[in-house]
């Protein structure tokens, strides 16, 4: 066979791929443009004079509310603890409830946007916050139109007024000072020129919510959102020189003194100034006294969490460091290493260490759900993100130990339900997701006492069944869950 005819055969195999690669190609581009069209996004499609398609879109869009959610394989489902007598009532108050919790925590800033193409109007997309009832203009307002004898804009909102410069001999302007402004000029500069002069005032006075502006020219469309937003005071920590004036030891005791007493000394041992916060609910208290040592004592079993609230509520120290009463300080319990990691990733709030070489860190994998059922908890042992940005040691996870070192005001703002009484941590983590960054590192580590043989403390330590119920009842209630899985 001739060379000639081996690159025929050779041209027509390649002509044969090419017509099947396209043949997919084109199949699935088609496809492709049915699925968009049956996702029902906001969009329709607008000849212009000139020929060619142009988009408009039909913003702002809802987004698409949540469905039920799925429980995993061994949740409790909580509806089956409340008393079928009390169940009807309890619903209501707490629709009520989520309601009111939902009017705080929504936003309009939340509506789900779309920026289409083939679009001239100009407009920025996010970064344009207001204060309150203050003007402030609107940056990057533009129009990039086809050539034309007349150029219209309007601009819309509900949360407050617009204003720009008056009319003049070159364009029009409508609405000034209202919800709807708009600009008609034969020039084009003379539009943009007005339109960079647009300000936002809101109408209402609130800290932090925002507004949607409309844009439109034509059948050209688009919103973008204005953030309404009182700036903060800052509120700042004189870290000092030391340690003692970086962190404060917290502790909750009760019942045990004797362990108190050896926790104690080995903090001083390694930390003689640094101060320490005990809050003692026992039903005979005891007198501890020393040198930077502050003594609060409770009403009697008033419960775990309550003495967490009020320990901690005397801190004044940027950070504290929670641990038992029943802890023991050693040469590898490093406070400063863990307020390196905070001082180095501001947006830490809790950094968790270890417990004689146990982490105990916990994910929690949480799903809204619907309005009316609530939503689904697991809170998984053993669960982590991904180690921390320059910190191989550490990671990222949901929940820690009962030893960490802790932002204070952050902790101040989530707070210790002292309805929990008994058993509790993991419910405090449960209630910061959301707002609580936190991460374990196994460099820092502190020993464990021998456990307590009193017959007292162990009738407070370990919870009746009426004391589970409760909890289950309250996660009910309080954090709006169907399902919740201990993991």
């Amino acid at each position: 066979m001739s060379i000639s005819t081996n690159s025929k055969l050779f041209a027509i195999a390649v002509v044969g791929v090419l017509f099947i690669v396209f043949g997919f190609y084109f199949g699935n581009l088609c496809n492709w443009t049915s699925e968009l069209a049956s996702n029902n996004l906001p969009t329709s499609k607008q000849r212009h004079s000139s020929g060619s398609l142009h988009y408009k879109s039909s913003l702002p869009t809802q987004r698409r509310l949540p469905g039920p959610c799925t429980c995993s394989d061994g949740s409790t489902i909580l509806k089956d603890h409340i008393p079928k007598d009390q169940y009807e009532e309890l619903m209501q108050r707490r629709a009520k409830e989520f309601q009111q919790y939902k009017a705080r925590t929504n936003s309009v800033l939340s509506k789900l946007l779309f920026a289409l193409p083939n679009s001239p109007l100009q407009y920025p997309i996010q970064g344009v916050i207001v204060r309150p009832l203050t003007a402030t203009a609107i940056p990057g307002l533009g129009l990039h139109a086809e050539e034309g004898n007349s150029y219209k804009v309007l601009l819309t909102v509900s949360n407050g007024v617009l204003t720009t410069e008056t009319s003049t001999a070159e364009a029009t302007v409508q609405g000034s000072g209202g919800t709807k402004l708009i600009i008609e000029s034969n020039s084009l500069l003379v539009l943009n020129n007005l339109l960079a002069k647009v300000s936002y005032t809101s109408t209402i006075y609130h800290i932090n919510t925002g507004d949607l502006v409309t844009f439109q020219f034509e059948n050209y469309e688009a919103a973008f959102p204005i953030t309404i937003q009182q700036p903060h005071v800052p509120v700042l920590y004189d870290m000092g020189t030391g340690i003692s004036s970086q962190v404060t030891i917290v502790t909750k005791t009760f019942l045990r003194y004797k362990q108190l007493r050896v926790l104690l000394d080995s903090i001083r041992k390694f930390y003689s100034n640094i101060k320490v916060i005990i809050a003692d609910d026992s039903l005979e208290p005891e007198s501890v006294t020393g040198e930077n040592i502050q003594h609060y004592i409770m009403p009697p079993a008033q419960g775990w969490f309550a003495g967490r609230n009020l320990a901690v509520s005397q801190v004044t120290t940027k950070y504290f460091l929670w641990v038992d009463d029943d802890f023991l300080f050693s040469e590898k319990t490093k406070i400063e290493k863990l307020v390196e990691v905070m001082e180095a990733v501001p947006e830490l709030d809790v950094v968790g260490g270890s417990v004689q070489g146990n982490r105990f860190y916990f994910s929690i994998l949480y799903e809204e759900g619907d309005e009316n059922e609530g939503g689904c908890l697991y809170r998984k042992s053993g669960g982590k993100f991904h180690r921390l940005p320059g910190y191989p040691q550490c990671h990222l996870a949901s929940g820690v130990v009962n030893f960490f070192l802790a932002r204070t005001d952050a902790m101040q703002r989530v707070r210790f339900d002292p309805k929990l009484q008994r058993v509790a941590h993991s419910e405090f983590f449960m209630d910061g997701l959301g707002s609580l960054m936190v991460a374990s590192c196994g460099d820092v580590t502190i020993d464990h006492q021998h456990k307590n043989r009193n017959p007292t403390y162990n009738k407070f330590r370990y919870p009746k069944r009426s004391d589970a119920e409760f909890k289950l009842q309250l996660h009910f209630f309080k954090n709006h869950l169907k399902c919740i899985r201990y993991g």
